[in-house]
């Protein structure tokens, strides 16, 4: 088995190794002597461009307005954009050990490959499973200190990435980010569906875009279509779920570096079952 995990692809579609039939415990990396963190929560989804780097920084800010110690690990190397969401343009450090994670002004600590680049537009021309074993490094070559909810920010789809987070990482639980359209909804529950293979359970999913409140008449409108984040979260069993609108002050937000600023009340319900998980 050591053999077997040592020369891992990440490609489970050429392996006969029966991964599935083991314990996803076995595969967990240890935390190194300068990390303490509690809760590991991914935010995924089936595809890009439904703002998962977004939701991942509202509510590390919003569980770190609770008075918890926050973290993310942005596990998307090749299209990182949590630094820029926190305005943290600093490289990381190192103290000859380890990495040392940039601090936002609320304390939020955070790891990202465009903290190690010389320019935050170099592109990252990694195939897959070197930048597996990058994320893996995130969380391995660290120091991370006291962290009570760390959030990993991750690529979109169910390939090498989330594979390796799920298998490497001792997550407590799923947020599946979504948008209204029919096509994303399909493609959303292939993550659903991996994190049960995974078996770690979904611990919500927020419909981003969900619709579009009129500031003249205050009227919702579901400019993308109906929502179907209710009849997901009931299908799969989901216990909490939140639709997120449109908001150009939040949109604001993330691309002037402020988003610890954004108020979305929206999102209470995920974060109080984030609250919940432990």
């Amino acid at each position: 088995m050591a053999e077997a995990i040592e020369n891992c692809t990440h490609d489970c579609s050429t392996c006969s190794a029966n991964c599935g039939e083991r314990d996803p415990k076995s595969l967990i990396a240890p935390q190194n002597e300068r990390s303490d963190i509690k809760n590991v929560i991914a935010i995924m989804s089936g595809k890009g461009g439904v703002g998962k780097s977004y939701v991942t920084s509202l509510l590390a800010s919003a569980v770190a307005k609770r008075g918890a110690r926050a973290a993310i690990l942005d596990a998307d190397v090749t299209g990182p954009s949590i630094p820029k969401a926190f305005g943290l343009k600093n490289e990381a450090e190192s103290d000859g050990t380890f990495l040392i994670p940039a601090t936002t002004k609320s304390g939020i600590k955070v790891m990202s490959m465009n903290l190690l680049l010389p320019e935050a537009t170099d592109p990252v021309v990694w195939r897959g499973p070197v930048i597996a074993g990058a994320v893996k490094q995130f969380w391995t070559d660290v120091a991370w200190d006291m962290v009570d909810y760390m959030f990993v920010d991750m690529p979109p789809g169910t390939g090498d990435v989330p594979l390796t987070v799920f298998q490497s990482l001792p997550v407590s639980g799923i947020i599946v980010v979504t948008s209204p359209q029919d096509l994303v909804s399909m493609i959303v529950e292939k993550a659903v569906r991996m994190a049960g293979l995974m078996q770690i359970p979904v611990l919500s999913i927020v419909e981003n875009m969900s619709y579009y409140k009129c500031p003249d008449c205050g009227k919702a409108h579901e400019i993308f279509g109906p929502s179907h984040v209710k009849e997901l979260a009931e299908k799969y069993g989901i216990k909490a779920c939140s639709r997120l609108p449109l908001s150009e002050t939040a949109a604001e937000h993330m691309d002037k570096g402020t988003v610890e600023e954004a108020e979305v009340p929206e999102l209470q319900g995920t974060i109080d079952r984030i609250f919940g998980i432990e």
